[in-house]
């Protein structure tokens, strides 16, 4: 016997993802659903010795798919058929979660309401008879708090009793014009068996009249399914004639009307509290305050990021060079491996690449951190609301505001977020501004150089790269908004703000490991790759008399290359082979540059694994120094807020942080901190990554791809040469 599969559906913002993590805990698997690179989630739960697989649909406000998201969702119920549909209702906004409920109904699923939220709404003095929704659609509904775990038990179990009902279809009445022209497209699929043992007759003609292009994709491959698709879009054509109004919007209009009665028969005359909640928004979507606020919000997010987490940075650092690095040296000689090629690969190739990398976790975790507790809380909708009109006046979809959220963490999640706008355009403008956002791969370069040349104002500069990264966005949306995609008809923003609240501990937990085990996964696959094909280009031999792995740095395969690129750089202060070498690996990816300076200059300077001084001296050594970090952080916490009750005294520079300081200052002239500004700038606007490039690829095509590299390597080279010729000129530096 097959496992049963559980869909849960749910409009966003409807706590419909808690709902799943509650159901399945920590036995999910993520993929991506066929032929899509949106991530899929799925996971088991069991009831009574019975097991069931829950997927987790991404939200949706229909089922007559608008956005590509939306069409996933839609397309998984039409295609797979799901044992039971698990529907998540907010229950103080039922006007907008039943509207998919009622298209689930009328398709004819099993289904169980989860009223979801319940809380809110009784905060809100919402009272809601459950009984009225359960007679009107011929399902159990379970009242729940998701993000504490209420009612999980019972919604289980009502799955289990679902299973055995015989599914109930509901019919709305959409008036006299709409119901002729229905029932005659009913007549004409049931006259075709492959079209009619696909779904409900009556709901494939109602979502053919609605204009669901996804189910005439799919009737084009079934046998009469073309004649059903034109008969539809005749009857289209005579239900606007008749009705004075497009077909879709009588459909919608009755359909919202049924609701509208169903919501009052359930609450009756309700005269809505206001909250909390209520009182925090006027403030925080303040036409004024609104977009001052967010500005503090991201100030206070990259001040903790950057100065915060510094003491674990520094902790990682010593421990990866120092006792990791003498413990693989010790079991390489003890293996007979020691002092030859596969020494250097491993400590020159391995452990300064990847290890150069993991050294930011705790400043990548921190922004994780930041950004869930964000999103928890539900400031980030309210952000997107204060910022859609700022966005709106230079031409940018409202929308595009969450994509470019996501950026600060990932650009290639982010550019498969555009799928949630509602035009190509909008999703194109946007896919080609979101690289600009300062993603978390770049953190790394700028935490390096601004604790190198800016010590006093570390979370201030780190802070002006993101906000410059934003106004580049902008600019680039206005000018392309004004040109190449002018904007013909403006889509309007929609968004269910969601209640504002405490974050969630689990939630947020779950957020920020899966994206920091996302970081240390690809430090482990695509940047192991990267730092491997440094050591190597670095040991190939290319001129002088040096061997393999046993040749002057300068003369190695990556020498040549990178001082080939490097006069290209040289305007912008950096035109040293090694600065420009560790920009060429960043084409790859952006945590790559660390790691390739951390090889470059270890390499130069001849650094390596000193002698052992014995594995308890260096556990002693690693636990000693855990302590310091964990007092410096406890100690940086009140500065993060300028309350300075700690006396904390200047760190010395690491060896790279010396080499790296005097290399900035002989390539600049002596302006090593203008140098380090520009070279900032450059990493914040040349391409993310390459699976960025790849990403791009997929969703927009090779022209406009190629349109993006070039152009944002453009952008990246003025921007470098502006910052460092003008700040040259202004006797800056």
């Amino acid at each position: 016997m097959s496992t049963p599969v559980v869909a849960v559906a749910g409009c966003p913002n409807s706590g419909k993802t808690s709902l799943f993590n509650q159901l399945t805990g920590a036995r999910q698997k993520v993929g991506n659903w066929p032929g899509q690179t949106v991530e899929k989630y799925t996971g088991k739960f069991t009831v009574a010795g019975s097991q069931f697989e829950a997927v987790d649909l991404p939200g949706t406000y229909g089922l007559v798919a608008i956005s590509e998201e939306e069409a996933i969702a839609a397309t998984f119920l039409a295609e797979e058929k799901p044992d039971v549909v698990i529907s998540v209702v907010d229950a103080s906004n039922l006007t907008g979660s039943l509207h998919l409920v009622a298209q689930i109904a009328e398709a004819g699923f099993r289904q169980v309401v989860a009223l979801n939220l319940i809380d809110v709404a009784e905060r809100r003095g919402i009272e809601i008879d459950d009984s009225v929704l359960s007679d009107r659609l011929g399902v159990e509904v379970v009242r729940t708090v998701a993000r504490r775990g209420q009612g999980i038990d019972e919604l289980k179990a009502a799955v289990v009793r679902a299973l055995d009902r015989k599914p109930m279809q509901l019919v709305v009445d959409y008036g006299a014009v709409v119901e002729r022209h229905l029932g005659g497209l009913v007549e004409r699929i049931i006259d075709r068996p492959e079209v009619a043992a696909a779904q409900s007759p009556r709901w494939t003609a109602l979502q053919l009249l609605a204009g669901d292009r996804g189910l005439r994709r799919r009737l084009g491959s079934m046998q009469g399914g073309s004649e059903v698709v034109d008969a539809a879009d005749a009857f289209r054509d005579d239900i606007s004639k008749e009705a004075s109004s497009e077909c879709e919007m009588e459909l919608a209009e009755h359909r919202f009307n049924w609701i509208a009665g169903l919501v009052d028969e359930m609450t009756g005359a309700v005269v809505q509290q206001t909250t909390w909640s209520d009182r925090v928004d006027r403030v925080l979507t303040n036409h004024y305050f609104g977009i001052p606020i967010f500005l503090v919000v991201m100030w206070v997010t990259l001040r903790v990021t950057a100065d915060v987490s510094a003491p674990f940075l520094d902790w990682i650092d010593a421990t990866v060079s120092g006792p990791v690095s003498r413990w693989f040296v010790g079991l390489l000689d003890l293996v007979g491996l020691s002092g030859g090629w596969v020494e250097s690969m491993v400590v020159d190739g391995v452990l300064a690449g990847v290890g150069g990398v993991l050294v930011f976790v705790p400043v990548l975790f921190s922004l994780y951190l930041c950004l869930a507790i964000l999103e928890d809380s539900g400031y980030m909708a309210r952000a997107a609301a204060v910022m859609d009109r700022a966005m709106r006046a230079v031409g940018i979809p409202g929308k595009a505001f969450l994509p470019m959220m996501v950026g600060f963490g990932c650009t290639v999640p982010a550019i498969y977020a555009t799928r949630t706008l509602d035009s190509s355009r909008d999703r194109l403008l946007t896919g080609l501004i979101t690289p600009f956002m300062s993603c978390g791969a770049r953190l790394p370069v700028y935490v390096l150089l601004a604790a190198i040349f800016f010590a006093d104002a570390k979370g201030t500069i780190v802070f002006g790269m993101y906000v410059l990264g934003i106004l580049v966005a902008v600019l680039v949306g206005l000018l392309l908004s004004r040109t190449a995609l002018r904007e013909e008809e403006p889509t309007p923003f929609v968004m269910v703000m969601p209640e504002f609240r405490l974050p969630n501990v689990r939630t947020v937990w779950m957020l920020v490991w899966q994206r920091t085990m996302a970081f240390v996964k690809g430090a482990g696959t695509t940047i192991l790759l990267a730092s491997m094909a440094v050591w190597l280009l670095l040991a190939i031999p290319v001129g002088g008399g040096g061997t393999f792995t046993d040749t002057d740095v300068e003369e190695s395969a990556f020498g040549v290359v990178a001082k080939g690129f490097a006069p290209v750089l040289d305007p912008a202060g950096f035109g040293d082979w090694e600065q420009s070498g560790a920009l060429l690996t960043g084409f790859v990816a952006k945590e790559v540059v660390v790691s390739t300076m951390a090889q470059l200059y270890a390499v130069a300077g001849e650094q390596g694994a000193q002698g052992a001084p014995g594995f308890v001296a260096d556990v002693e050594e690693i636990g000693s120094s855990f302590v310091a970090a964990t007092v410096d952080t406890l100690k940086a916490i009140p500065g993060v807020f300028g309350l300075d009750f700690f006396d904390l005294e200047d760190e010395e520079d690491t060896a790279l942080q010396a080499v790296v300081r005097d290399s900035f200052e002989e390539s600049s002239g002596g302006r090593g901190s203008l140098a380090a500004i520009a070279f900032m700038v450059f990493v914040l606007l040349y391409t993310p990554c390459m699976a960025a490039v790849g990403a791009f690829r997929h969703e927009f095509g090779t022209k406009w791809m190629w349109v993006s590299v070039i152009g944002q390597f453009l952008i990246a080279w003025i921007g470098a040469v502006i910052v460092f010729q003008g700040g040259k000129f202004l006797g800056l530096g």
